[in-house]
């Protein structure tokens, strides 16, 4: 009897109660708020299709016009999303068999891609151009994810307890929910976001002399309600006074990851000092920039062999 009731069921229903069975309380409520999009999304495209019409060609169908609004990468994690609810009701013998099997993703044009990270001379530009008063501002914000390649929800949950500037540290345990008005700490992405990150002197000795007067564990940049536009817009003004490219406050994550990378840390340290999960993902973040540090290396290693007589 429930099989047929789930078989009668919408789609879009029966993925709105996959998501408060199985995902509600198990991850975090910014992935968490993806699922719920997905789900509008179905009822927005398919309010009317049944599970038990689900299959190869509607499936096909849904994901086509998706793509027709969206580029390939987030049809992809649309595809991604609803494919963990239709294998659920394959194991349940809701369906007979998986309408996702060998689909393909489609996708409009990507918009032109702004620049995902600085050179080393590009950031000597910025960092010249930072306007770092007595007192903590968001220049100081930008400093620091340059030097730590901290997430922005990481460095905006960081409390003066989470300096140890006896051995120039700063441990990174939670994020701050900056999403919602009143804000709150939350937990880390994942477990291998829970680290301990190595700052040089020059960045101890200045956040030291910062925070000294701070309280002890309220956030050292949160003063109101903050949002992500708002550092972006300062970090805007100043990529054009510098005359270098202009980037986000996310792309100086990636740019402390490639400075790293092109100054010889290995990829276990790179991923490490960022909170991946594993190296895997480094190294395909970081493809392009591995893939040019192994041409140099093969330059290098010719070049000693020719040596050898």
């Amino acid at each position: 009897m429930k099989t047929t009731r789930r078989k009668e069921q919408m789609f879009h229903e029966y993925f709105k109660e996959w998501v408060n069975l199985y995902k509600v309380g198990a991850i975090r409520s910014i992935t968490l708020q993806k699922y719920y999009v997905a789900e509008q999304k179905l009822q927005e495209l398919v309010p009317n299709l049944k599970l038990k019409e689900l299959d190869r060609y509607s499936y096909q169908q849904l994901l086509n016009d998706y793509a027709l609004t969206h580029e390939k990468q987030t049809t992809m994690d649309f595809h991604h999303h609803l494919k963990g609810a239709i294998l659920d009701a394959v194991d349940e013998g809701v369906l007979t068999q998986n309408p996702t099997r060998k689909i393909v993703i489609k996708g409009k044009a990507p918009r032109t891609k702004k620049a995902k990270f600085l050179n080393q001379f590009e950031v000597q530009a910025l960092l010249k151009e930072l306007n770092l008063t007595e007192e903590i501002n968001w220049d100081w914000f930008i400093l620091l994810v340059v030097k730590t390649g901290l997430r922005f929800s990481e460095a905006l949950a960081l409390t003066p307890l989470d300096f140890d500037f006896s051995k120039q540290k700063i441990e990174i345990n939670k994020t701050w929910n900056y999403k919602k008005a009143t804000g709150s700490f939350q937990p880390t992405k994942n477990e291998s976001s829970n680290r301990k990150i190595q700052i040089d002197w020059q960045l101890a000795m200045q956040f030291s002399q910062l925070i000294k007067v701070r309280e002890p564990d309220n956030p050292i940049f949160v003063k109101s309600r903050v949002f992500n536009s708002t550092i972006n817009n300062r970090l805007k003004v100043l990529c054009i006074r510098a005359d270098i490219p202009i980037i986000t406050v996310h792309s100086l994550r990636h740019t402390h990851a490639s400075l790293l990378l092109f100054a010889g840390v290995s990829i276990a340290s790179v991923a490490n000092r960022l909170g991946h999960s594993s190296m895997t993902t480094t190294q395909e973040t970081y493809l392009h920039i591995i893939q040019e540090l192994e041409n140099q290396d093969n330059d290098k290693i010719i070049r000693h062999l020719s040596m050898l007589m």
